[in-house]
């Protein structure tokens, strides 16, 4: 809807602009609409441990903050928002670390460090 709204505003810039009709005070206004305000603007993470680096390897571990909460994670797995990483990512998550492979295990003999965790994030504006 924001995108719509968004070319909208643009478009209508653009014709007063080229008709020569574009006023200081509209163009500010469109400006002003058009940017996201930083204090609307609030970031969630998603904290996922999964079963291997693949986007569709099982997630076996999950933490979420959201609004600036830590998100209550259902203790049943089945009840868990996502299943793998590619359903996070279907629902607006953008990948901001993926699994370090120097980390991984080396073999069970030799554990080398954590293992295969994904951080997410995305951005949502309150539309105040």
């Amino acid at each position: 809807m924001m995108e719509r709204q968004q070319s909208a505003i643009t478009e209508e810039l653009a014709s007063k602009l080229e008709m020569g009709t574009l006023t200081v005070e509209e163009f500010r206004r469109g400006i002003e609409t058009l940017l996201p305000q930083a204090d609307k603007k609030r970031q969630d993470i998603l904290y996922l441990q999964c079963t291997s680096t693949s986007l569709n390897g099982e997630i076996i571990g999950m933490s979420m903050i959201e609004d600036g909460q830590l998100s209550e994670i259902p203790v049943n797995l089945k009840d868990w928002p996502y299943k793998t990483v590619i359903e996070a990512i279907r629902d607006g998550w953008r990948i901001i670390s993926f699994p370090s492979m120097s980390l991984l295990t080396v073999s069970e003999s030799d554990p080398q460090g954590l293992g295969f965790e994904f951080i997410l994030e995305r951005f949502k504006i309150d539309e105040q």
